[in-house]
């Protein structure tokens, strides 16, 4: 599986994620080895870092500034599913490093352009 230049947003969140329908993410790829940039909604700035599973799933940590200004970092796995129009989905876990250090659930989706 390649997601390199593949784009994504927020679908769903649990309560403590901030994640949301606003929120774009920017996949890049060699090999095994992924990262990314997201940012919106209650996002101002994140990147990640991570690899890609033989079965396409992501394992990575990421850190972002959030809109209150608070810096938070976490970690995440993610398993890749199509939709019904041919877009990638992913559903993921996660937790955080920072903060409360609680986890929640995620969904994100391609954006097809």
């Amino acid at each position: 599986m390649n997601y390199n230049n593949r784009k994504f947003r927020g679908r769903s969140n649990t309560g403590n994620g901030e994640v949301g329908q606003g929120t774009v993410f920017t996949y890049y790829q060699n090999d095994d080895r992924l990262w990314g940039e997201y940012a919106g909604g209650e996002i101002r700035s994140g990147h990640l870092q991570g690899k890609v599973h033989p079965d396409g799933s992501i394992s990575f940590v990421y850190h972002h500034e959030n809109v209150s200004g608070e810096l938070m970092a976490g970690k995440c796995h993610s398993t890749p599913s199509q939709g019904d129009n041919g877009q990638l989905l992913f559903e993921e876990s996660w937790q955080w490093f920072t903060g409360d250090q609680s986890s929640g659930h995620s969904e994100i989706e391609e954006i097809i352009e």
